[in-house]
């Protein structure tokens, strides 16, 4: 499937010439109006390059929400399990929203590290953006992404942390490259140069593969409890099915919206 371009932009003037005159004749600057010309046609280029990308060119799976759980934990952890089964590069990655005192938002992607009864896992140094921005504003949210299956899955709530004791043995079960990455430290802080980063990168390889449980204070795992979850199975037609879970009085509520 494709999205259907729209109507064709009118040609503009440099395009087409038709100031060429005025403009030579009255001596204006040629290569400022060449320069013009070519911002509008990359321009054009980039509009008609949106227009005729493919949108789920695939045989997209069905969706019955009826026979969806009661709660959302076990349909999400399906949900990843297909996506992964399809051949979905990296399903366990995902956008991590934040926003910080004065509620401007940022948002980045990062790795799920775990979901399960207290919520969905992440974790970052307390000192990174995330971390500033979460310990004063304790609030988040999460979008997963899977092309391949057309599907999507939102999650909003709030945020605790894990003790130093969880966050270290977080890091610890991942590879020595996230070890090393934690090792160098100051995520987010301006960085001087691209050598300052790799002699730290360097140094700290050498100590993750010769300490692999070395320290890292800073290294925080986060727990978001959701508050509301929703699941989105796109559909070529447009009639994209969306089931949205909210926690209410002790309790999951299912919902269908609208696309």
């Amino acid at each position: 499937m494709t999205d259907h371009p729209g109507p064709q932009d009118p040609p503009d003037a440099a395009s087409t010439g038709a100031t060429a005159h005025g403009s030579d004749a009255h001596g204006s600057d040629a290569h400022g109006s060449d320069a013009h010309g070519s911002d509008a046609a990359d321009a054009r280029a980039f509009r008609e390059l949106l227009r005729g990308l493919r949108v789920w060119d695939v045989e997209l799976p069905s969706f019955d929400p009826a026979t969806a759980p009661d709660e959302p934990l076990p349909l999400f952890r399906q949900w990843l399990r297909e996506a992964a089964e399809a051949g979905v590069p990296e399903p366990h990655t995902m956008t991590l929203a934040t926003a910080d005192a004065s509620g401007d938002p940022s948002v980045r992607t990062l790795m799920l590290h775990d979901a399960d009864e207290r919520g969905w896992h992440f974790a970052s140094h307390r000192g990174s953006r995330k971390g500033r921005e979460l310990a004063v504003r304790p609030r988040a949210a999460l979008g997963f992404y899977w092309a391949g299956v057309g599907r999507q899955v939102r999650v909003r709530g709030s945020v605790t942390t894990a003790g130093p004791e969880e966050s270290a043995a977080d890091l610890h079960r991942r590879s020595t490259g996230a070890l090393a990455a934690g090792l160098v430290g100051r995520q987010s802080e301006v960085l001087g140069s691209a050598e300052e980063l790799a002699r730290a990168s360097d140094a700290a390889w050498e100590r993750a593969r010769r300490e692999p449980e070395a320290p890292v204070p800073s290294w925080t795992l986060y727990v978001l409890r959701a508050e509301e979850v929703e699941f989105f199975q796109g559909d070529a037609q447009r009639r994209h099915i969306r089931l949205n879970y909210r926690y209410e009085d002790g309790r999951w509520v299912r919902e269908l919206l609208w696309p």
